[in-house]
């Protein structure tokens, strides 16, 4: 911390001005640790809670403000790992509890990237939706100990998780990036929407070419995924007032199982624009929705959407524009409601003025 951040004289700042950097990066977030639970050291959630309480007492603000540090959170649904530590952590040591949780069908045998069947569409967006449980109960057991919710937690690492591409490095995880990933992304941000009094930081852990990567390289050639492509469309999101949205959806059924097959978050921007942003996980069919809006009395609605005719299609690096967004009307305001049809496993955005 001293190397990266600190602007006074000691040997760890003077090492880094030796190096080339005179001036430090000032890093705002810390993470003690990783995955203390399994392969950052396969720590008790006890000995781990003391483990940071150790290091973050020494971890100064080294003259760079204020400095946010997250401790190595749950995996899944172990309840227990957060209780130990919103029980064990002092308040004033900590600034995030992150999670993970990846939609995943088999660690043993995970399924194509691509060429995969609908039952495992199917049982993959069983896992993502998942996310809305996990973050609903380990949030409620953040309230018990932090009821100011002055914790965030920090879901830093997400997203589905597939066979590596054949002929690729298996240790490097590169996988492709279909419409099924724009429905993994799509419903993932609601929930982190939805929930942003306690979600204040959410992470795709890799970025390129790794995992749900929002961009793919082969060499000077790079391509956007779909899941870049929802992201962008959410970004809308990003430091506007949420809107509680209230849903009532059919559901998608595949056999004798189902799922909600809409998923929805709005907010309200500085400017006062509102976004609602919408998934419909259904391959199948396309879903009617209506929105009361209230209050709410736009002059003007646009959108975009993001679909493609099947849910294995792909921007590849013949072909990187195949899957992008496109403007959507598919939404009529009629007697203060707002009508919306949207086409099966699409991601739309709607910009209410």
């Amino acid at each position: 911390m001293q190397y990266v951040s600190s602007d006074n004289k000691n040997p760890m700042s003077e090492l880094r001005k030796e190096n080339g950097r005179d001036k430090p990066w000032s890093v705002g977030f810390w993470g003690v640790g990783n995955e203390a639970w399994g392969c950052g050291g396969n720590m008790t959630a006890d000995y781990y809670a003391n483990e940071f309480r150790k290091y973050s007492t020494f971890m100064a603000n080294g003259g760079a403000g204020k400095i946010f540090r997250i401790a190595s959170g749950a995996s899944d649904d172990d309840y227990n790992w957060t209780e130990t530590l919103m029980k064990n952590i002092p308040h004033n040591l900590v600034e995030g509890l992150a999670l993970h949780h990846y939609a995943i069908i088999d660690w043993g045998k995970k399924g194509p990237a691509i060429n995969f069947t609908e039952k495992q569409y199917f049982q993959i967006m069983q896992s993502a939706m998942r996310m809305e449980e996990l973050v609903t109960k380990h949030s409620a057991i953040m309230d018990k100990y932090d009821p100011d919710k002055k914790i965030a937690l920090v879901v830093d690492e997400w997203g589905g998780w597939y066979d590596v591409e054949p002929g690729t490095n298996p240790g490097f995880l590169y996988q492709q990036n279909t419409i099924r990933d724009a429905m993994i992304a799509g419903t993932t941000l609601n929930t982190f929407n939805n929930h942003s009094d306690r979600v204040r930081m959410a992470n795709l852990a890799q970025c390129i070419n790794v995992l749900q990567a929002v961009i793919l390289t082969d060499k000077a050639k790079m391509i956007l995924t779909p899941t870049y492509h929802v992201m962008e469309m959410y970004s809308v999101h990003q430091d506007a007032t949420l809107i509680p949205l209230a849903i009532k959806t059919d559901d998608y059924t595949l056999g004798t199982e189902k799922l909600p097959a809409i998923s929805a978050s709005a907010s309200k921007d500085k400017a006062g624009v509102v976004h609602i942003s919408l998934v419909n996980i259904d391959p199948n069919k396309p879903q009617q929705v209506t929105i009361n809006l209230g209050d709410i009395k736009p002059a003007q609605i646009t959108g975009r959407i993001l679909t493609s005719a099947k849910l294995q299609d792909y921007n590849s690096f013949t072909d990187p524009d195949k899957i992008k967004p496109e403007p959507f009307k598919g939404a009529v305001l009629k007697n203060g409601d707002l009508h919306i049809t949207m086409p099966a496993a699409s991601v739309v955005v709607l910009t209410l003025n």
